[in-house]
């Protein structure tokens, strides 16, 4: 049989009842992460003004909340090793959930600092986790269907986004809105696990072929590794992983533009009510939605890399539109056109890295999502420094460079088109 027919028969086989409840269970764990964090993103310039921060020390406080995910995300392979994933995800999200209202109560600088810190530490984890847990059910599925479980994530953050932005139309204090989360995410989170595919990390990858009579014992090359090895990775395959990881420092400074800046961008350029304002976000997290859920189809035509290069070039081309001619509604259609651009990323490169020839299990994937965090650690201070010093319309400048970046990185991606079963490697 060749290889398109056997492609064709896999999608066409039935898929088990357990994957189809993990992929919707999974699928809200996504829905949750991204709905708890992001409905704190419109109430941004409220935390602002009641602490009295510039903007300088609120990119400071933003930029300092990602160490938490820095240091917490190189213990999550660990975790998933020895507890699952399910259970390290489940976890860990309602952890992040418990420490959003403490995110809502920041009286100081120190105490928003402090609790955006430990909020990503828990939330970097959960991103790993619910990954690797995705991947093994993607693996079940035998056809591409990553994309849309950070579909959910965008559409969680659109629905948080709106309910941020409509609590802070209506004058709902800070700290109701955190309880709410706390009892309605987390509960639901914990109702995910049991929905979860039971077994370890590892049932569902193609075994290493034993060696046979005929090979004379010989060890396959993965099981005898030779050379400098850094983490369980040769130079070439920690070089690809950390390019990878390069492409998510920028897609993740695209959308911390869009969260960290976006209700600021409107407020302080514009005359707009506080709903309005939080509509910069909620734009680019409905188009990355959009992109999300049609980026399996996407890609599997055209393959990660040429998609990652449109995209860019769309959230480059939009941007700079937006900042060129300034107004509330080219200002959606740019922050729009920047999530469209980057929203098959994420999934790409956690993919690529979780499939990666002679990496460990759940090492590339926690490097990889280590760089996200990094992005988002290094970007908000810049842009907030350049806006205090010119203004945040000349600061936003930088998502046209972070598109750029990705520019530059795409070509570790695969350009495999998996609809024509051709596996074309990565450079």
């Amino acid at each position: 049989m060749n290889v398109h027919s056997s492609s064709s028969a896999a999608a066409l086989s039935p898929i088990p009842a357990d994957a189809r409840r993990a992929r919707w269970a999974v699928s809200l764990l996504f829905f949750l992460n991204g709905a708890s964090f992001c409905a704190i993103v419109p109430r941004y310039p409220e935390l602002v003004e009641s602490i009295g921060l510039t903007k300088t020390a609120f990119g400071l406080a933003i930029g300092i909340g990602p160490i938490g995910g820095l240091i917490a995300g190189l213990g999550a392979a660990a975790l998933m090793s020895r507890f699952g994933s399910a259970r390290v995800a489940v976890l860990a999200q309602i952890i992040a959930s418990t420490t959003h209202l403490a995110v809502y109560l920041s009286g100081s600088w120190l105490w928003l600092a402090v609790s955006l810190m430990v909020a990503m530490a828990a939330d970097s984890i959960t991103d790993i986790s619910m990954n690797a847990h995705g991947m093994r059910v993607e693996r079940r599925y035998r056809r591409s269907i990553m994309n849309s479980y950070h579909g959910w994530w965008s559409l969680g953050a659109v629905g948080g986004g709106l309910l941020g932005a409509a609590s802070a139309q209506l004058g709902l204090p800070l700290w109701i809105q955190g309880v709410i989360g706390l009892v309605v995410f987390g509960i639901l989170a914990a109702t995910s696990l049991r929905f979860m595919l039971p077994g370890h990390d590892t049932t569902e990858r193609t075994p290493v072929a034993a060696p046979s009579a005929a090979s004379g014992a010989e060890v396959p090359a993965d099981v005898a590794p030779s050379g400098v090895r850094i983490a369980g990775m040769s130079l070439r395959a920690l070089g690809l992983v950390c390019a990878l990881g390069m492409i998510l420092v920028f897609a993740g400074s695209t959308e911390d533009a869009g969260s960290t800046w976006g209700a600021l961008f409107m407020d302080s350029t514009f005359t707009v009510t506080p709903f309005v304002a939080g509509m910069a976000f909620v734009a680019l997290q409905g188009a990355q939605t959009i992109g999300r859920f049609t980026g399996d189809v996407v890609v599997d035509r055209l393959g990660d890399r040429t998609t990652a290069r449109l995209g860019a070039l769309i959230a480059a081309v939009g941007m700079s539109f937006a900042l060129l001619v300034p107004s509330p509604i080219t200002a959606m259609v740019g922050f729009a056109a920047a999530g469209w651009g980057v929203a098959t990323l994420f999934p790409a490169a956690y993919r690529a890295a979780d499939d990666m020839p002679g990496v460990p299990h759940g090492v590339g994937i926690t490097v990889v999502g280590w760089f996200a965090r990094l992005g988002f650690f290094v970007t908000p201070p810049i842009v907030g420094a350049l806006a205090d010093a010119l203004t945040l319309r000349y600061a936003l400048w930088m998502m046209p460079l972070y598109a750029l970046g990705i520019l530059i990185f795409s070509g570790v991606l695969s350009t495999r088109s998996r609809t024509t079963g051709s596996s074309r490697a990565s450079v």
